[in-house]
């Protein structure tokens, strides 16, 4: 998951600072469309830090949220698994695939008190402090707040092979031709000439058009999360 188009990490707090803005501009559009939202959406944005890519199930009174954050020019991808009963925040587990990895998980009870949490760094399990706690809790409700700006502004994430002909082979197995920019068809060009396979593609479509968010030669789709497996 470390083959995208740009890269280079800074702390995710800041990311998710700037989304928490990029919420506020959505929701200002967000009015003027229809309320009625799938169950199943992705979704994404792109800032100066990184692509994020964001997976979202609504059931019943339960949010299944997933987030990948992917760094432009170094730095570790990292996974960000969240659900919500209600407003209450139930679980955060969060995957940093560095080098050693890191796997964080936080559960709350159903008043919103902690009951679980272990952070574990190449095999060594540790405690988490109260303010790491409150920060990953705060990056959660940034995200939900982002998440939901992004479904009512419908800013739709695509993913698939791109093809010679500037069709693409999503993961649902749609045929796709998306209307990217000359830079964007250019960028794409050159990650494929250094690649003897169809690169991966993954864009982003609003009423506004479309803009191009990562460009890889790993299949996108043999980790994307479905709506039955998600």
């Amino acid at each position: 998951m470390n083959s995208f188009n740009k890269g280079a990490v800074s702390p995710l707090l800041s990311v998710w600072r700037q989304a928490l803005a990029l919420a506020g501009i959505l929701l200002l559009t967000a009015c003027s469309h229809d309320s009625s939202l799938p169950p199943f959406t992705a979704s994404g944005y792109a800032d100066d830090q990184g692509a994020v890519r964001i997976w979202r199930k609504d059931s019943d009174d339960e949010v299944h949220l997933l987030s990948a954050f992917s760094p432009w020019h170094s730095g570790s991808t990292t996974t960000s698994e969240y659900r919500w009963q209600g407003d209450t925040l139930a679980l955060i587990e969060l995957n940093i695939y560095s080098k050693p990895p890191e796997h964080i998980r936080v559960r709350f009870d159903d008043h919103g008190e902690l009951s679980f949490m272990q952070r574990e760094i190449g095999g060594q399990k540790q405690q988490l402090s109260n303010d790491q706690i409150a920060l990953y809790r705060y990056r959660a409700d940034q995200i939900r707040q982002t998440s939901d700006a992004l479904r009512q502004g419908r800013v739709v994430l695509q993913q698939g092979r791109r093809h010679p002909d500037g069709t693409v082979t999503t993961c649902e197995g749609l045929k796709l031709k998306p209307d990217f920019d000359n830079w964007a068809t250019e960028h794409i060009a050159r990650r494929q000439s250094h690649s003897s396979m169809d690169v991966s593609v993954a864009w982003l479509e609003a009423p506004e058009g479309s803009q191009l968010l990562l460009v890889a030669n790993e299949d996108f789709c043999t980790w994307q999360p479905t709506e039955k497996s998600f």
